[in-house]
């Protein structure tokens, strides 16, 4: 595994459009790869790629899916003062970087498994959909994003999908577009604590305040991103003040299709809690969030689509009733659904092999747990009997256009996967 080898990978997997849900191309590409290092490859309908090699005592797992935001999947990268960037969108490094480490490990080393997942992004589809089992008594997951922890459990998530009809009546008035855009976003797990702006709220708040109608929206972008984006065209009674963070468009003076449930939408949006709901003082962590993420229009009714996440079950329960309440009285229909599975702790003699070698490079490593979904839980889950732990470089604000990973983070996290990988042929 060459630092500079493993660089060229993920800029030559950054020419390969892979969205999550549009991963066919990246998905050939991988399994060509991996037959033509010697690996068995197995292709599931899911699309992971499990490929195998030798008596492997090691599996390796990336998600080779990534957030689009902004020009993605068109990646212009930008390389300067030892961070590497893409021009006005996400970059990939989650979790592209890990698939490159992988491909590394597997030109070198002559017994080793590899799990390469689909579609993370979107709810963990690939890993909950895996249906293979793994080989090999150690599991290392490559999708953390500091390189200063080894990750050993994660928190669990619960999807909130809340309808109402998109039934409309018309009426006349003047009708404007307003919205609140080009805001930084960020992941709804990893960043939820930093307050980021959610667009859907703000243009909520200003709507109401302006007392305005929707005609029609489109709020968010992804399932596991804070809003960033928010824009709806509007019937209002007199021309909206443009303040704040929102920006306004007359088009016009005449009839419009207002949505009936215009007030229930707004109502629901400001009511609701964005954000950490209560802190784990002992682990210095938070321990339950929620987060918007979208609110679309398809198909005659208005949909929202809420994320939770806690490190309990029992919180994610009080998070799915407590919004679902709301939801409900406002005259929604609600849906709870898992999404992913908690992953408790557990310090295994495999957890203190790989903190050995992070250590080596960095002393202060230390076992740690996130607020994040994670596919080790989803795989521990399924083989309760691997021991499993995480790592990766530092990478900053994934899942917005910000994103941007350090280079000599990743050139570090090289060397340790390589040595860890090393002391288990």
């Amino acid at each position: 595994m060459q630092k500079n080898e493993v660089m060229n990978d993920f800029k030559k997997l950054c020419e390969i459009p892979h969205c999550s849900c549009e991963t066919e191309q990246m998905r050939e590409f991988l399994a060509d790869f991996a037959r033509s290092q010697g690996f068995s490859v197995n292709v599931d309908q899911a699309g992971n790629i499990h490929a195998v090699k030798g008596e492997p005592k090691i599996c390796l797992q990336s998600h080779y899916d990534m957030v689009c935001v902004g020009a993605a999947p068109n990646l212009q990268l930008i390389e300067e003062n030892g961070i590497l960037r893409a021009k006005n969108s996400t970059l990939g490094a989650d979790d592209g970087i890990g698939v490159a480490m992988m491909m590394g490990a597997m030109r070198e080393f002559a017994n080793l498994e590899c799990l390469f997942t689909n579609d993370e992004e979107v709810g963990l589809v690939g890993a909950n959909a895996f249906k293979g089992k793994i080989l090999s008594p150690n599991l290392l997951n490559l999708d953390s994003e500091e390189d200063d922890r080894v990750t050993l459990g994660c928190a669990g998530g619960i999807n909130v999908s809340a309808k109402i009809g998109a039934q409309s009546v018309k009426k006349s008035g003047k009708i404007y577009e307003i919205g609140v855009t080009g805001l930084s976003g960020g992941h709804s797990g990893n960043e939820i604590h930093k307050n980021i702006p959610n667009a859907t709220k703000l243009l909520a708040k200003f709507l109401a305040e302006e007392g305005c109608e929707l005609i029609s929206l489109d709020f968010g972008e992804r399932s596991n991103s804070i809003p960033a984006n928010a824009v709806c065209k509007a019937l209002c009674a007199h021309e909206p003040k443009q303040r704040g963070l929102a920006w306004v468009k007359s088009l016009g003076e005449g009839e419009a299709d207002v949505l009936v449930n215009s007030g229930k939408i707004l109502a629901l949006i400001n009511s609701f809690a964005q954000g950490v709901r209560s802190y784990d003082t002992e682990l210095g962590m938070v321990n339950e969030s929620i987060n918007l993420s979208t609110v679309k229009q398809k198909e005659g009714v208005i949909e929202f689509d809420f994320f939770a996440r806690a490190m309990k079950r029992e919180g994610l329960e009080n998070l799915g009733f407590e919004t679902a309440t709301l939801a409900s009285v406002l005259g929604f229909e609600v849906r709870v659904a898992d999404r992913s599975a908690n992953w408790a702790p557990c310090i295994s003699d495999f957890a203190h092999l790989v903190l050995e070698e992070l250590q080596k490079q960095k002393p202060q490593a230390k076992f740690a747990a996130v607020h994040a979904g994670l596919e080790c839980g989803v795989l521990v889950a399924k083989q309760p009997e691997l021991q499993a732990c995480s790592i990766g470089p530092n990478i900053h604000s994934p899942h917005s256009v910000n994103e941007h990973c350090e280079i000599a983070s990743v050139e570090m996290m090289v060397d340790v996967v390589r040595n860890i990988v090393a002391r288990l042929q």
